[in-house]
């Protein structure tokens, strides 16, 4: 059983001279509110019928209702069950009615008192068809849409007794029939309020002339608290709206630059404006750092600038327990706090004029990389909000994502420049390889052809032949064993032999390599100074004879003819010997003294010098030396004027023990130590 009329328009219909009107939801909420409110205020007890559509709009007025009920016993409470409600005689009457009736669709609210009588009867207008397709329903409203303020209703609101008669009328005989039962206590309403009574009868009565003051003023204290109530949300709103702006351009800003120092600087003035604060200030640091540049600062009007100056942090109780806790530090009242109440940070409070103060920790992956900090300049303590506590969080984790970024960006900054010194490598390697094995190669092939292709040629040809052939294989072994080298030291696949050695055995053997490659070349004149009390050196004597024969084949090969080469050792005073190999060749330019370590570095080009070799000997050197812990370096005063390189071996522990003399060796013996004299010593290759 459900009704498919409306009430309103049964009462139209039994009262043509009425009117109905529009009403928003809100309006009819202020209206049923100032109804409700009268009863509880007032001494009468009156006839109190209210239907709410559905449930869970009587759950939000269940609570009035039960007071209501403490005035009378005649309270009727209509809605569609969604839940629990049903049909039921508690406190007051409640009545379920089918979701299909037409009630479902209508808000009423009717009040009979002996003195006076009010009532509100409504139906739901349905939304507009364009309302329908953007919300893509075509039936009842949505959910949403029942809970939006802005629905409209139409209906009557009067003080009418005889409207009001009618209306309970109307209301009362579907409730017999959702509830029979009720039949006796319904006809006592009917008598009790004489809901029969005709207009005639009602204003000899003088229900016509209720005083509607009270009501009207109960009206107006609830518009007036619903207006207060609207503009506190309008602000929350508008503050609201304010920071996520604020948040929005720090986003933005850190979206269109990973630069930190454009992000601090957006992020300092943006919150500084947005809480209204005297001074804000953003700086990196980290839980270690003693102190801290102020680079970006807001400040209010007339307060005294940080900029530039070295910020105390190490000291400050309040910055080491933002560190400790990882997590804000408020501070109200400067002055008094027990914090601050040493000598120094009351000195610095009062310098800088610090009320309250607030700490907040820029984190990552819970490390320190900076600090936001805001400070009230005023005698009058300030507290921040709740909600402005938060906001400062929220800036403080955004600031942390930049500086992240900042160096994830700059991390690959260096990667790409790495990747395009591999390619630039790679494209060397092609070079050289091309060059340098494609030249040997061809001449070990001629040679070869016209041996083979000529048995008669003549000995002395054929022995050109062949030392042209065996001098390019030896090229192109060196060519190999370099790169085999250098590999093996990259990778680290290089096992160390260190030992304590006399430097000048080493340099002796470098001597003697160098002597058997340039037999047949210019005579270069070779001086050794190495002192005989030079104490001995920790390394792997087979590596530092080779880092000692490149430095020398590179002296003789870019030097020129009757040209000089040095060699010099000396201790540099902090445990370590420090040679140094010079020469008086063609020098390098000032801007590639770093560059010359690098591989395949080639001072005329891959493929245009004149000297020959791989550009990977002092790749090579630098390897070695790194291996054992030293370093080495080159310095020129520029083109044709001669180079020096530098490297430092370490001292063997055990103190300043000097290398013995050299024992005579046969003619012909292997050994490491050399039968050259130490000391002063010239040496010609010839």
């Amino acid at each position: 059983m459900s009704f498919s009329n409306s009430v309103l328009e049964d009462l139209l219909q039994a009262l043509p001279q009425l009117r109905s009107q529009i009403y928003f939801k809100s309006s009819l909420t202020a209206l049923s509110h100032a109804i409700e409110d009268q009863v509880l205020a007032g001494s009468e007890q009156p006839l109190v019928i209210a239907s709410f559509q559905r449930e869970r709009f009587y759950r939000q007025e269940a609570h009035r209702y039960r007071r209501i009920a403490q005035k009378t016993d005649q309270v009727y409470v209509l809605a569609a069950p969604e839940t629990d409600f049903t049909n039921a005689s508690d406190v007051y009457e409640t009545v379920a009615f089918k979701p299909t009736d037409r009630l479902s669709q209508e808000w009423h609210l009717i009040v009979i008192a002996p003195a006076y009588a009010t009532c509100l009867i409504c139906q739901e207008r349905e939304m507009p068809a364009s309302s329908k397709r953007s919300t893509g329903q075509t039936g009842k409203l949505p959910d949403l849409a029942e809970m939006d303020q802005a629905r409209r209703f139409e209906g009557i609101w009067t003080f009418d007794r005889q409207v009001s008669s009618t209306a309970a009328g109307l209301i009362l005989s579907r409730i017999l029939k959702y509830r029979p039962e009720l039949a006796d206590k319904i006809e006592r309403a009917r008598n009790l309020y004489n809901l029969a009574t005709s207009s005639q009868a009602a204003g000899e009565l003088g229900f016509q002339n209720v005083d509607p003051g009270p009501f009207a003023q109960r009206l107006v204290t609830y518009l007036q608290a619903g207006q207060h109530k609207l503009l506190k949300t309008y602000g929350s709103i508008a503050a609201q709206e304010r920071k996520e702006r604020m948040v929005n351009s720090i986003t933005a800003a850190i979206r269109q630059s990973l630069n930190p120092a454009e992000i601090f600087k957006v992020a300092v003035q943006e919150l500084g404006q947005a809480l209204n604060a005297c001074r804000c200030l953003i700086y990196r640091c980290k839980a270690t750092d003693a102190t801290a540049t102020i680079l970006y600062e807001f400040l209010g009007t007339g307060i005294k600038p940080l900029a530039g100056q070295i910020w105390p942090i190490q000291s400050n109780p309040l910055f080491q327990e933002a560190v400790r806790h990882g997590e804000r530090v408020y501070v109200e009242n400067a002055e008094t706090d027990t914090r601050l109440a040493g000598a120094k940070m009351q000195a610095l409070v009062r310098q800088w004029q610090i009320g309250s103060w607030l700490m907040v920790p820029v984190l990552h992956q819970s490390q320190l990389v900076g600090m936001v900090e805001l400070q009230h300049c005023s005698s009058t303590p300030r507290r921040w909000e709740e909600d402005e506590l938060a906001l400062v969080d929220a800036i403080a984790a955004q600031v942390g994502v930049a500086l992240i970024q900042a160096e994830a960006y700059a991390n690959l900054e260096d990667l790409n420049q790495q990747l395009e010194a591999l390619d630039r490598t790679r494209s060397n390697l092609i070079a050289i390889t091309g060059h340098e094995l494609r030249t040997p190669l061809s001449t070990i092939q001629v040679c070869l052809e016209s041996m083979v292709s000529d048995p008669d040629m003549p000995i002395e040809v054929r022995q050109v032949m062949l030392s042209s052939a065996v001098a390019d294989a030896d090229r192109l072994r060196k060519l190999v064993q370099d790169f085999l080298t250098l590999s093996r030291l990259e990778s680290g696949r290089v096992e160390w032999h260190p030992e304590p050695l006399p430097l000048q055995e080493c340099v002796e053997l470098a001597l003697s390599s160098i002597r058997a490659r340039r037999s047949e070349e210019a005579p270069i004149q070779i001086t050794t100074q190495v002192p005989e009390d030079l104490p001995l050196v920790q390394a792997d004597g087979e590596w530092l004879v080779e880092v000692l024969a490149k430095l020398l084949d590179n002296a003789c090969k870019f030097n020129q003819s009757q040209g000089q080469v040095r060699i010099e050792a000396h201790s540099n005073g902090s445990q370590l010997v420090e040679v140094l190999v010079a020469d008086t060749g063609r020098g390098i330019e000032p801007n590639r003294l770093d560059a010359i370590f690098d591989r395949f570095y080639q001072e005329e080009g891959a493929l245009r010098r004149t000297a020959g070799g791989t550009g990977l000997g002092l790749a090579i050197c630098r390897q070695i030396v790194t291996g054992w812990g030293g370093q080495i370096w080159a310095l020129s005063p520029g083109k044709d004027q001669g180079s020096e390189f530098h490297f430092t071996i370490p001292i063997a522990q055990g103190g300043q023990e000097t290398a013995p003399k050299p024992e005579p060796q046969p003619r012909g013996g292997r050994s490491r130590r050399s039968n050259a004299g130490s000391g002063r010593r010239r040496t010609t290759l010839s």
